[in-house]
């Protein structure tokens, strides 16, 4: 069975947590969609380059979360959240998925 790239996990985790929250007014059930794409992600990342590469993806996957918040202030939620899953998923694409 073919693999679903880690990056494109990791981008839906971030974009389809945001969906989640903003469409079922749930923060948390979003949290919980961001928070399983980042598990999936991370254990790709584990075993692709083991701890540094899952470390450093694992840093950046919230740290996209974050900034997606201020930098929503000036370009809005929605080109924000694409904005960092873009980062979160290159970065992840040239660090893990390639080959």
């Amino acid at each position: 069975m073919a693999r679903v790239p880690s990056s494109a996990v990791a981008a839906a985790g971030l974009v389809g947590g945001y969906a989640v929250a903003r469409w079922t007014k749930k923060r948390p059930l979003g949290g919980v969609v961001l928070g399983a794409a980042g598990i999936a992600a991370g254990r790709e990342w584990h075993e692709r380059g083991g701890v540094p590469v899952a470390a450093g993806l694992g840093a950046l996957y919230p740290a996209g979360f974050a900034g997606a918040h201020p930098l929503a202030k000036k370009v809005g939620a929605w080109p924000a959240v694409f904005a960092a899953a873009g980062v979160v998923a290159a970065t992840a694409w040239a660090v893990a998925d390639r080959d």
